[in-house]
């Protein structure tokens, strides 16, 4: 196989000194710590109040989200609302975000283009963007929506059936002076679209939204 020797220097020169969500939001656009910006017809940041008790975390844009630019537009945006107000969860006091901001794809498929996972390399090259958001945001806490969210807070071996449904704590690693109280995996939205038993896919979702909505109601 050959080496990867694509160039990826990290997206912290490209990150504001004193970030705010209008900054963030302006400066990301010029961001080109990986290569997904040279097929990406935008970048796509967080989106939320800024003192949002939650935050979400989920994978990467898709293929409405690249075109809107905005996170959490598309099925599985659409799914997601649902699923936290179902939980109990005001979907509009949420920050939503994702780990990498441009979106990654490969050829098309119904005139939508096809989602590529992003490899660990543009995770971690994104990664200055995610601490920037917490400390604009400070959530009480956050829930990491699959296994990419998952590996990119506690590691490659990160699994989340491990940990789903169960509040842990944020990683050192990432820094803790602005990092969530306490930290919810669960499942993709767009993991319960695909599922063979979408319903019940979709409850086990919600339960698990609402140990976080629980959490929010202790003011853990």
């Amino acid at each position: 196989m050959a080496r990867d020797e694509t160039e990826r220097p990290g997206a912290e020169r490209w990150v504001p000194e004193r970030p705010t969500t209008s900054s963030l939001l302006e400066a990301v656009q010029d961001c080109r710590g990986c290569e997904l910006w040279a097929d990406a017809t935008q970048a796509v940041m967080g989106a939320g109040p800024e003192g949002a008790r939650l935050l979400v975390l989920g994978e990467q844009p898709g293929d409405r989200e690249d075109v809107e630019g905005e996170p959490f537009v598309g099925p599985a945006g659409r799914l997601l609302d649902r699923a936290l107000a179902d939980a109990g969860i005001e979907p509009g006091g949420v920050y939503r975000t994702n780990v990498v901001k441009h979106f990654r794809w490969s050829g098309m498929r119904g005139g939508r283009r096809i989602h590529q996972s992003p490899k660990s390399a543009h995770v971690a090259a994104c990664v200055p963007w995610l601490r920037a958001e917490l400390s604009v945001v400070r959530p009480a806490g956050a829930v990491l929506l699959g296994g990419t969210a998952g590996k990119a807070v506690y590691g490659s071996r990160f699994k989340v059936g491990e940990s789903r449904g169960r509040l842990v704590d944020w990683p050192s690693s990432l820094g803790t002076a602005d990092a969530p109280g306490w930290v919810l995996t669960t499942t993709h939205p767009s993991a319960v679209l695909r599922a063979d038993d979408r319903d019940a896919a979709y409850g086990e979702l919600v339960a698990d939204l609402r140990v976080a909505a629980d959490a929010l109601g202790a003011g853990s």
